[in-house]
């Protein structure tokens, strides 16, 4: 267990006592914050958009700033909810319901954060998929969503499977179109100056679905279609405020939101606009120069990154972070895959600020579990609870397991941001809760005494070494300590017999060259640095490791590829920006 404790940066953050926080925090209290508790009108745009396009101090502030190829568009909270009502006059006019499914198939753009307001305006359920998307993967998604309507660009349409369109009625093409157009389209930008400009929006319940993403994390077999409600707001907001620490003044970077990813939808937009601030969103490439660039030119105060992110700054050089005026910057959170100390302590020293990990799943909709501001921060560790998450770690058979004890994380399922649900998939959603009340998240952590959480690995990962679980976790901790090594994915694999040992992917770095001397030396280290019974029985060199488009690592691919069954197409899962 990590012992370092990194004294809190932050005394005055908007969660100043942890211990007092969560003793007084109750989500009915967290609703106050919302017109809707006072009106009954209930719609997440209502609170994230027009509620400060109403306010005469508000309305003229920056929601949106989005930079692409070196051109930037700002929009106003007052400019989004007109440009948003625009097209949901458009929906309404095409006849689409609450409850129909809409794609969002598009490069990126503004046209995506004006067309996830709209259906959701509308009580039109979302998907955004990412404009990377494989043919197959597009295929599947269609044909399990069954969207009504889609919304996507000349460039991408001939990418859609027309066989899987059957549920289709309406394509809804942004940018210019000049060649004949089918029965079912509709060029956006044309049918928009035709339209009022009047506010369109409807009253919902807290439960309607505000959209659905889908996810393979900690599963196998297709991906699973996660739906999430417009209550969920609720955890959007409180975590914004707790766990990002956004206050008045705030212009957040979310530099993994792309929408087609929950941290995209939620924190990039969603959570940002719930609290009046500005979100910045970068369309371009990552390349270590543009990312700094960004903070500097936008006077970025809270970063939201990954630490596949802080890799490829370090891979850079820290002397590229001293070209740029980085001083604005005051909060970094980071999501997407477990913190190393090296990470930390690198970031901390290059961007001069401590960078807080953050954990919570697709299905879990909201931050779970955080280092907060104001809080010792145990560099490793996955923080604690978020206020009014209820974690405890389980055994197999669903008790609690003592302090310093391999379990399962298991939450309360009380809290507003959680799944309501798995299109058309109730058995599976269910799989979730085998234990009463418990969402079972397959996350193994231990828990310290102060009640820290530090993740060990999938619970279909683990192996007996010893009287000890161990973890993949645990042994790419000891691969980051070797000097040649840059990053590696550990999973576990059984031989014939029903052994089971660990497997090493690992990506070098550019001053070492693969061979089986340094195979060996690499195997060698770990036995020395951890233990020499680690079943570490082979390590595999690659160039790139498989990822998703938000940088967190596949391990399920790499599964498949050992179990020789499909893993997809390489080339579709690597990081876009």
């Amino acid at each position: 267990m990590i012992k370092a404790r990194i004294p809190p940066e932050d005394p005055d953050a908007n969660l100043r006592s942890y211990a007092e926080s969560c003793a007084g925090f109750s989500w009915g209290d967290a609703e106050k914050q919302f017109t809707w508790h006072e009106t009954g009108n209930l719609n997440l745009v209502q609170e994230a958009v027009d509620r400060w396009a109403d306010d005469e101090n508000r309305r003229h502030r920056k929601a949106l700033i989005f930079e692409k190829a070196g051109k930037v568009k700002e929009f106003t909270y007052l400019e989004l909810s007109d440009i948003s009502s625009r097209w949901a006059n458009l929906f309404i006019e095409h006849g689409l319901a609450i409850g129909d499914r809409m794609f969002i198939f598009l490069p990126a753009c503004p046209e995506v954060y004006f067309a996830m307001l709209a259906c959701a305006r509308l009580g039109i359920i979302f998907t955004v998929l990412f404009p990377s998307s494989s043919f197959d993967e597009i295929d599947t998604r269609l044909r399990n969503a069954k969207p009504r309507g889609i919304i996507t660009h000349p460039d991408l349409a001939e990418r859609i499977p027309q066989q899987a369109m059957g549920s289709v009625e309406h394509v809804f093409l942004t940018g210019s179109y000049k060649l004949d157009l089918f029965p079912s389209e509709i060029v956006v930008q044309d049918n928009l100056k035709e339209l009022p400009g009047r506010r369109a929006i409807r009253w919902l319940t807290a439960d309607t679905p505000l959209f659905i993403i889908y996810t393979t994390s900690g599963a196998s077999g297709p991906p699973k279609a996660v739906v999430h409600r417009h209550g969920a707001m609720v955890g959007h907001l409180i975590t914004a405020k707790l766990v990002l620490d956004l206050k008045d003044d705030s212009i957040i970077w979310t530099d993994s939101g792309e929408p087609g990813w929950a941290t995209g939808i939620i924190y990039g937009a969603m959570a940002p606009w719930l609290c009046g601030v500005t979100s910045v969103v970068q369309g371009d490439q990552f390349s270590a120069s543009t990312w700094y660039r960004t903070l500097e030119r936008h006077r970025v105060t809270v970063l939201y990154t990954t630490p596949r992110t802080i890799t490829r700054l370090m891979e850079a050089g820290e002397d590229v972070a001293t070209r740029y005026d980085l001083t604005r910057l005051r909060h970094i959170c980071t999501v997407g895959e477990v913190l190393s100390p090296e990470q930390f302590y690198w970031a901390r020293h290059t961007l001069k600020r401590a960078p807080h990990d953050t954990w919570w799943m697709t299905e879990t909709g909201m931050i779970c579990v955080a280092n907060f501001p104001s809080m010792s921060i145990k560099p490793g560790s996955m923080g604690r609870p978020v206020p009014g998450i209820r974690a405890a770690v389980l055994s197999d058979e669903g008790e609690v397991v003592p302090e310093f004890t391999m379990g399962e994380l298991a939450l309360k399922a009380d809290w507003p941001s959680m799944m309501i649900g798995l299109w058309e998939d109730e058995d599976r959603y269910r799989r979730h809760f085998r234990f009463d009340g418990w969402f079972l998240t397959g996350d193994m952590v231990t828990k310290d005494e102060e009640g820290y959480l530090y993740h060990d690995g999938r619970n279909d990962d683990l192996i007996k070494v010893g009287l000890k679980d161990t973890g993949p976790y645990e042994v790419e901790q000891i691969l980051a300590l070797h000097q040649a090594v840059a990053e590696s994915v550990v999973i576990a694999i059984r031989t014939p017999d029903g052994k089971a040992n660990f497997k090493a992917f690992v990506r070098l770095k550019e001053a070492f060259t693969p061979s089986r001397r340094l195979n060996v030396e690499i195997k060698h280290f770990v036995r020395a640095n951890f233990t020499p019974e680690i079943p570490l029985a082979e390590i595999v060199f690659m160039e790139d490791l498989p990822r998703t488009r938000s940088g967190t690592l596949l391990r399920n691919v790499l599964r498949a590829r050992e179990l020789g069954v499909p893993s997809g197409d390489p080339t579709k899962l690597k990081e876009a920006w």
